[in-house]
C-alpha cells in the first residue's frame, strides 16, 4: 500500500510543511501565527483558574469586561505585550518573561 498525503510525514515538521506548507508562505505563516495566539491563550486560562479568579474578577481588577477576557481566553482577539504584562502581573500576580527566539 502506498502513502499518501500526511500518512507519509515522519516527524512533526513533516506533517506541518505537508498540510500547511513551507514555512516562510502565507499559509504555513497563519499556522503559526494561530498556533501562537491558542499557546497565549491557554496559558492565561490556566493561569487565571490557579488563581482562583473568573474571568469577571479579573476584568474587574484589571478595569476591563469580562467579554475582553474571554475573547482572549478563546484566541479570537489580538494582544499587545504591555496588555499581557499587565494581565499576568497585575492582575494574577505572576510574572512573565519574553524570550525572542
Amino acid at each position: 500500500m502506498k502513502k499518501t498525503g500526511i500518512t507519509k510525514a515522519t516527524s512533526f515538521d513533516e506533517l506541518l510543511e505537508i498540510k500547511y506548507g513551507k514555512v516562510g508562505t502565507t499559509k504555513r505563516d497563519q499556522f503559526e501565527e494561530n498556533a501562537q495566539y491558542f499557546v497565549i491563550s491557554e496559558l492565561l486560562k490556566e493561569a487565571r483558574k490557579e488563581a482562583k479568579m473568573t474571568q469577571e474578577q479579573l476584568a474587574e481588577k484589571l478595569g476591563t469586561k469580562k467579554s475582553y477576557i474571554s475573547r482572549l481566553e478563546n484566541g479570537q482577539c489580538d494582544i499587545q505585550i504591555s496588555t499581557l504584562y499587565r494581565i499576568f502581573e497585575f492582575g494574577l500576580g505572576r510574572r512573565i518573561n519574553l524570550l525572542i527566539d
